[in-house]
């Protein structure tokens, strides 16, 4: 039974006070059940909640020895794995905030974060990420411990290089043990001291322009994105996640702290190779990905039922089809006859099930989020009886504002606020929100926070959006992104980016230009894993990643899906010329941030030439 608004409101205003007590409460409520299983070699070691407990407090007790007081900043620059969430769990504990750090960051915008953010100790998983801090130790005065997951520590006794200590994760776990053998109340100390409004979280948005800003996010903010996803009834204590999105990323925080009210267990890893052999193994019955995980899913299985021959390619077309029919009637609420319900089991059998297999069998949903899904990738996977939901949210709201439920979705959509969240539409079509999961504000950044505010309270979010007549929400695009041709059309580009997602399996991202212009060009950069199966398929195997982008059969390849694209725009939209780049869009270069969005303007910059060349033919 779904909780009724009487109790959704009950749920939300009776949470936790910090992350720390919502975790120790699950602790104590659940103590014998499994918490998190984690990869070790080719299985999988499982921990109770009573284990993880135990871990995290002996970590806190550690970091309270280490000299760090509440609120100061704790720092993790790894990937996602189960002791970043221990890493986490212990800082909250001590009564510190977490400062989170994409693993990809550049050495320079990890010292930014840190001297920033004011990190007195970080957690580093390994030799790489630690090479990062020693580069930049001369701008970081206040750190001076760094807890490392897989790295070399040093010698114990051996003095601090660059002003840094680099110890091991059991290094950490000795002292505190030793300091709560001689203060064994100071975790629980520290944890009742919390207050809700204290700060948990700083995560620095990734910044599609300049520096980044660190976004302070309460204890608050999270309990209330836990208890309001839990007010929903989407997941109970028998569910099972796989986790791997980046954690240091709003998105993944807020699955976290989800499993802490609700209490199901979750598989971590954050290994994006090893993504399809885990999810057969693992059977969660959930999951949360980037749309880009989706489309490139759809990709392959399209790409496999194609290179399988032409009697499994029309199998596979026909299938799809009549998924389609399906999915469109039930959606409709109109029924569906008893031949093509017939003809629907068929083509489950044949295509449909050995789907859902890749992703192990027992999925009730995806949820989906960072970014717009592709309305028709999702309604193929809903076809093949796998539910998206797709949400909305920001770093700045905690990660969720809006979301689609399994009772009430509409695709195309990323449907309607949840409980206790406030979603308006300001006149220029900006998107407004407020609610307990909105931040404080910018770290540091008075002049930021008050611009980021509108009204009485509503946080400004930079996206264009609408609701429909049922109140689902549709974000048509960033407000800074869009643009006006010079016939003085509005276009979207991220609606046209993410329409060629879907067809193009090919593409890494499409990047639209077009402003002023008297027509759209794109620049398109691919994927090297399936140009490279592309190019094996189609005579091209030996040939380098340059080759391929520039062979003609590529160029034949995408033209023909540049032109399916244009046949569902409108004619104002369509792309006249593209270019197709011969390398990836990259941190590295700064085309896109740690976060995997693009910068535009660093785009349009590097590729100046290439873009008036397209318009000068």
């Amino acid at each position: 039974m779904r909780p009724t608004g009487t109790d959704q409101t009950s749920l939300i205003e009776s949470r936790a006070p910090s992350v720390a007590q919502m975790f120790f409460d699950r602790v104590r409520e659940t103590p014998d059940l499994e918490a998190y299983r984690y990869p070790t070699g080719q299985t999988w070691t499982s921990r109770t909640w009573w284990q993880t407990g135990q871990e995290v407090r002996q970590l806190a007790a550690g970091l309270i020895a280490l000299g760090v007081t509440p609120q100061q900043r704790v720092a993790i620059a790894s990937s996602t794995r189960y002791e970043w969430i221990l890493a986490d769990l212990a800082a909250m504990c001590a009564g510190a905030a977490t400062t989170t750090v994409y693993p990809a960051a550049m050495s320079s915008d990890v010292g930014f974060i840190l001297t920033d953010s004011q990190s007195r100790v970080v957690f580093a998983e390994n030799d790489e990420q630690i090479a990062k801090l020693r580069e930049r130790s001369d701008e970081l005065p206040l750190l001076h411990t760094v807890v490392t997951f897989d790295g070399i520590p040093d010698d114990v006794g051996a003095a601090a290089r660059d002003g840094l200590r680099v110890i091991s994760m059991d290094r950490l776990v000795e002292l505190g043990s030793g300091h709560l053998a001689e203060h064994p109340h100071d975790v629980e100390q520290r944890i009742t001291a919390i207050q809700p409004a204290d700060l948990a979280t700083l995560i620095y948005t990734s910044g599609t322009t300049g520096r980044p800003k660190g976004v302070r996010l309460g204890h608050s903010s999270w309990t209330y994105e836990g208890a309001a996803i839990a007010a929903l009834g989407l997941l109970d204590i028998d569910d099972l996640q796989y986790l791997w999105l980046p954690l240091a990323h709003a998105f993944g925080k807020v699955l976290l702290t989800t499993q802490l009210q609700v209490g199901f267990p979750t598989a971590v890893d954050g290994r994006v190779e090893r993504m399809t052999a885990n999810l057969a193994t693992v059977r969660p019955t959930f999951m949360g990905a980037a749309p880009r995980i989706f489309e490139k899913a759809y990709g392959h299985i399209v790409d496999d039922a194609r290179a399988a021959g032409r009697i499994t390619s029309w199998i596979f077309d026909r299938a799809t089809r009549t998924g389609l029919a399906v999915s469109r009637r039930t959606r409709a609420g109109a029924p569906v006859s008893r031949r093509l319900a017939l003809t629907y089991r068929l083509a489950d059998r044949l295509v449909f099930a050995k789907v859902r297999d890749r992703f192990g069998g027992r999925l009730r949903f995806f949820i989906s989020g960072s970014a717009a899904l592709s309305e028709p990738v999702a309604e193929w996977f809903h076809a093949a009886g796998i539910l998206v939901l797709e949400g909305y949210g920001l770093t700045e709201t905690a990660g969720g504002s809006v979301v689609n439920r399994p009772h009430r979705f509409r695709f195309g959509t990323v449907g309607v606020p949840m409980p206790g969240t406030e979603v308006t539409i300001a006149a220029d079509g900006e998107i407004l929100i407020k609610g307990p999961g909105v931040m404080e504000g910018y770290h540091q950044l008075p002049q930021e926070t008050r611009e980021a505010f509108v009204g009485d309270g509503w946080l400004a979010t930079g996206d264009i959006g609408e609701f429909d007549a049922e109140g689902f929400l549709r974000v048509n695009d960033r407000k800074k992104d869009l643009f006006k041709t010079s016939g003085g059309k509005y276009v979207a580009p991220s609606h046209i980016e993410s329409r060629f997602a879907a067809l193009c399996p090919l593409a890494g991202q499409m990047v639209v230009h077009g402003n002023e212009r008297n027509y759209c060009v794109a620049l398109i950069a691919l994927d090297r894993d399936t140009a490279r199966d592309w190019a094996a398929r189609h005579g091209l195997g030996g040939a380098t990643f340059a080759e391929i982008a520039a062979s003609d059969q590529l160029r034949s390849t995408m033209d023909r899906y540049v032109q399916e694209l244009n046949s569902q725009l409108n004619r104002w939209e369509t792309i006249k010329r593209f270019t197709i780049l011969d390398h990836e869009l990259s941190v590295e270069t700064g085309e896109l941030t740690a976060s995997m969005k693009v910068r535009r303007s660093v785009v349009a910059a590097n590729y100046r030439d290439v873009l008036a060349a397209m318009y000068h033919r």
